[in-house]
C-alpha cells in the first residue's frame, strides 16, 4: 500500500514571511558558515522566528551520527569540527542583539566527549561578547555520562534542555540509540550536579501514544526535576520518516497544558506548532516568575 502525507488541518497553516529580516539572517548564517536547527530540521516556525531576528544555532556541524526516525537532520559520517564556531556564534548573537539565544547540536557519538567541550566553549564565547544575553542549550544525551554533562553545566547555561521526545513504549521505535530512561537520567543528573539549574524537556504528540502514556511521561519528567516542558505536534518531514498517526486539536493541547500545570511544572508550552525553542525567552521568563514565589516559601 502506497504511503501518503496526510493533509494538514487549518490550525497548522503557516504564513510564509520571507521579508528583509528573514533574508538578512539567512545571509548572515551562510556568511559565517553557521547552521541552524530551524533550517536543518525543517521547523515550521522558521519564517516567524527569523522575521523577528531569533534563531536556534546548531553547532558541531550539520551531520548527525544518529538517524532518529522523526528527524529531518541529515545523518551520516560527520565532518571535522570548526574550531571558530563558538566565536562565530557569539558574534552572530551580538549582531542580532539577542536577549535569549538557544544553542543545540547534532549528536556526535564519534567524539570522545560527544561534543560537551564545544558546548562549553560556545556558551563561554557567547557570554563574553553578550554578558546580558540568556543562554539556553538543547543537548543530546551525551551518552549518559555525568562527566560530559558536568562540562556543560560548569559553563552555567541559564536553561539546560534535553528532549524526551516521546513516551516510553514508542521511544526505541522513534529514536535511534537514545533511551527513554537515559534521557530521564540526564535531566535528573543535571539537577543533582547543579541544583539551581533550570531544566527543560519536550515531547512530540501524534505518533500513536495514548493520553495515559503522555501523562506518565509528564510525571516522569517532573519526578526528574524538570522545570519547563514543551508539547508540540509531530509533523512528518518526508514519506521516509515515521508515519504520523493523528493530529491533535488546539483543545487537546490546552488540556495537556492544564494537566502539566496540575502535575507541577513551572511552565508548560503546549500547542500544534510548539517546538523546544519556540518563544524560548518567554518560556524561561514565565518559569522564573513562578519559581521565585515557591523558592521564597
Amino acid at each position: 500500500m502506497r504511503r501518503t502525507m496526510e493533509r494538514k488541518p487549518d490550525w497548522l497553516r503557516i504564513s510564509l514571511n520571507t521579508g528583509e529580516e528573514y533574508k538578512e539572517l539567512k545571509k548572515m548564517m551562510r556568511g559565517r558558515k553557521l547552521h541552524s536547527v530551524c533550517e536543518e530540521a525543517k521547523c515550521p516556525n522558521i519564517y516567524e522566528c527569523w522575521s523577528q531576528r531569533t534563531a536556534t544555532f546548531m553547532i558541531l556541524g550539520s551531520i548527525c551520527t544518529r538517524a532518529c526516525r522523526f528527524c529531518a537532520v541529515t545523518s551520516g559520517l560527520p565532518t571535522e569540527l570548526d574550531l571558530e564556531e563558538p566565536q562565530n556564534v557569539a558574534e552572530s548573537v551580538r549582531d542580532m542583539g539577542l536577549k535569549h539565544v538557544v544553542i543545540t547540536s547534532v549528536a556526535r557519538d564519534d567524539l570522545n566527549d560527544h561534543g560537551a567541550s564545544m558546548f562549553a566553549a560556545t556558551i563561554q564565547a557567547v557570554r563574553e561578547l553578550n554578558p546580558l544575553t540568556n543562554i539556553e542549550v538543547l543537548i543530546p544525551d551525551l551518552g549518559g555520562e555525568p562527566e560530559r554533562l558536568q562540562i556543560v553545566l560548569e559553563s552555567k547555561p541559564h536553561v539546560l534542555n534535553h528532549n524526551l521526545e516521546t513516551v516510553a513504549r514508542l521511544s526505541d521505535k522513534v529514536r535511534a540509540k537514545a533511551k527513554y530512561d537515559r534521557s530521564l537520567s540526564v535531566l535528573r543528573q543535571a539537577k543533582e550536579l547543579r541544583p539551581e539549574q533550570t531544566t527543560k524537556s519536550g515531547i512530540m504528540v501524534g505518533l500513536g501514544e495514548t493520553k495515559e502514556e503522555l501523562i506518565q511521561a509528564m510525571n516522569d519528567l517532573h519526578e526528574a526535576g524538570v522545570d519547563i516542558i514543551t508539547i508540540g505536534q509531530y509533523l512528518q518531514p518526508t514519506l521516509k520518516h515515521i508515519q504520523l498517526q493523528r493530529y491533535y486539536t488546539p483543545d487537546e493541547f490546552a488540556e495537556l497544558k492544564q494537566e502539566g500545570l496540575r502535575i507541577g511544572f513551572a511552565h508548560v508550552e503546549a500547542g500544534p506548532l510548539v517546538r523546544s525553542s519556540y518563544h524560548a525567552h518567554e518560556q524561561a521568563e514565565h518559569a522564573k516568575k513562578r519559581q521565585e514565589p515557591a523558592a521564597a516559601e
